[in-house]
Order: C-alpha cells, then structure tokens, then sequence
C-alpha cells in the first residue's frame, strides 16, 4: 500500500473545539501532527503543552515562523473567526475554519469580500464525510432513487442539517424559501456535554421545524433543543426520490415496472460479539458493493472522529495540491445563509426568501 503523507497544521484557539484536532493528532501520529497551537495567555499555553506535547505561541506570525504548516485551523469563538481568517490569508497561508465562518450574514458578506477570491479558506463541516452519511450519498449520486427530489433530517441543527439536505439534494446556491416555526414541550434532558445529570424532570425544550423550498426540491428540518445529546430522541434522515426512497440505511426502489426490491446500507463493524478483530469500523456496503472506506482503519475512532479527521485529511491534500478543495468558503457560506433564513423566519413568523450572494458567482 502506498505511504499516505503527514498533514501538518497549526491551531488558532484552545477551546474544547480545538482539542478534537489535537486528539486526533494524538490518535493518528504517522498522519498528522501539530506544528503549534496559538494561545491568548502564557498560562493556557502551558497547560496546552503540559496536556498534548505541542508548542504553543501567542501569535499567528510567531506560529508560522516556527514551521509553515501546510494550514491552519481557526477554532475561536463566531465572532472573531474573521479577523484571524483575514489574518491568515493576508500571510498567504491556506485555512481550515471552523463552522460557521462568520456569525451573521453582514458578517459572511464582509468575509466573503475580503478573502473569498482568495481560494485559500476551507470549512471543517463534516457532515457529508461522517461514514453512514457518505455512504448515503454514494447510493443517491449513483441515481439508485432516480433524481433525489426531497430530504427530512432531524439529527443536527442549521447549517449542519443545511450541508446534508444540499448536498443530498444537489443544490448549489439558489434561491430558497424558509418556513419555520418552533414549539415548546417537555422532554427530559438527562445527558449534556457536561454528562449526565442525575435529573429526569421534564424541561421546556424548543422543537424548530421548518421547509426549504429550493424550486421543485425540498428540504424539511426538524431540530429540538440538545438532540445531539438527549437519548431519548432518535436521528432520522429520509431522502426521496424519482424511482424509490432512503429512510435511515433502508433502501425501497423500482428495478422494474412491477417490481419495488427492497435492500440495506450494512457496516462492517469489527470488535462486536466474538469477534476479535477489534473494535473498528471497516466500510459500509449496498447490495454487496461496497460504497465507503474507512480511511483510517485501525483507528478505532467513531464516526464524528473519522469525519473530522477526514476533512483535516483532506484539506492537507488539498493545500499542497495533491487533491480538490474539500468545503470552500463558499459552501458554508451558503449553509449558513438558509440557517439563518430559518432562525428569521422563527423570529419574524413569515417566510423568508433568501437572494443569491456573491459568493454564488
């Protein structure tokens, strides 16, 4: 097998958003490594290189004249992601900026403006490359459900949930009409990224669903409040089709006139039972074609882990030219965008069109 090159990048922020690619640095040494990691104070840049081996510098120009990686990763807080994107860019650096790449739409046009003819900003959105998902897309680009026609997602929230139903879809940036509405209900929220609570009392949480209307394609969303979190609500992702229909990783479709066949999406997943292979994903097959690759084997890693170590993966290849751009810029751009369409017309409780944005030229 041929060797696959180290990614080599440098980290602005040391959040718990920054620690997942610090993690995976750790996880994946022969393929990835931390050039540095640019802290505000000299005492959490102690702590960053007490915890995970890495030089830490306060500066983004003291982080590239240590070791020019091959880019850099923004993981600060919304609003100042721009300023140290516009940063990094003016230095001629290629970026990976966490989602989203600014918090309001003055704020993407105004980053779009200065750094989008640049073609040097990626966006870690990681969606599409999580491996049922991927594997998912595989099925409906091969044309198995004819011309994908609508997406239900009730998983992940706004521009997340944006990037699944475009991409399953096959929307680029047209024009789109957002319908939403939330509604309050009890729910028991037991577990949060703090872990479990130990409490079980029903709490007010907000359900948002809401309508995309892509011109003849349509996306429906149906978020609640923490669902990446609460056990007690499932994920579920429906794509319809011309000639058949996705729900979750079961498949029904037309073969002929008279005959619908019905067939699943199937992981292999070592380490379960007796088997002794260890615990590890090894690829997901469709009616015994195999439509995704684990990348990282071995690795032992869930899916979100493998997800964003493959968009870190590949935006390595791409900066040193050695593959095609993995999320650019305008992308999330346009995610953000019907995001933030859904949560105006949650606010205002009317329809709201969104217009084509310079970046869909």
């Amino acid at each position: 097998m041929a060797s696959v090159a180290q990614t080599r990048f440098g980290i602005v922020g040391s959040g718990w958003r920054g620690e997942f690619f610090l993690r995976l640095a750790r996880l994946l040494p022969d393929r990835m490594r931390v050039t540095g990691v640019v802290t505000r104070t000299e005492a959490r840049g102690a702590e960053v290189a007490a915890e995970w081996g890495v030089r830490t510098f306060r500066t983004t120009a003291e982080l590239l004249a240590h070791e020019r990686p091959d880019f850099v990763i923004v993981s600060v807080p919304w609003p100042v992601t721009p300023d140290v994107t516009r940063e990094l860019v003016a230095a001629g650096v290629p970026v990976l900026a966490e989602t989203p790449p600014a918090p309001d739409l003055a704020g993407l046009r105004s980053l779009w403006a200065d750094v989008g003819g640049s073609g040097l900003v990626q966006v870690a959105e990681q969606y599409l490359l999580m491996p049922g998902h991927a594997a998912r897309l595989a099925v409906v680009r091969a044309g198995v459900l004819g011309e994908p026609t609508s997406v239900q997602i009730s998983s992940t929230h706004l521009y997340h949930a944006v990037s699944l139903i475009r991409g399953l879809l096959g929307i680029g940036h047209e024009s789109a009409e957002v319908s939403a509405r939330a509604f309050v209900a009890p729910l028991a929220n037991p577990l949060s990224p703090a872990g479990w609570s130990g409490d079980d009392t029903p709490q007010q949480l907000s359900t948002t669903l809401a309508t995309i209307d892509f011109g003849g394609r349509m996306g429906l969303y149906d978020f609640t409040d923490n669902q990446w979190w609460n056990p007690l609500r499932t994920r579920r992702l429906v794509v319809r089709g011309s000639r058949g229909e996705l729900v979750d990783d079961r498949v029904i479709r037309l073969v002929d006139p008279t005959t619908p066949v019905e067939s699943f999406l199937m992981r292999r997943q070592t380490g379960l039972d007796l088997n002794l292979e260890g615990l590890d994903l090894k690829h997901i097959s469709f009616d015994g074609d195999v439509v995704y690759r684990n990348p990282f084997v071995g690795s032992g890693m869930s899916d979100d882990d493998i997800a964003v170590a493959d968009i870190v993966a590949r935006t390595g290849a791409w900066a040193r030219e050695e593959g095609p751009a993995p999320y650019p810029l305008a992308e999330a751009c346009q995610d953000h965008l019907v995001s933030l369409a859904i949560e105006e017309s949650v606010r205002t409780d009317r329809p709201v069109v969104t217009d084509a944005e310079a970046w869909a030229g």
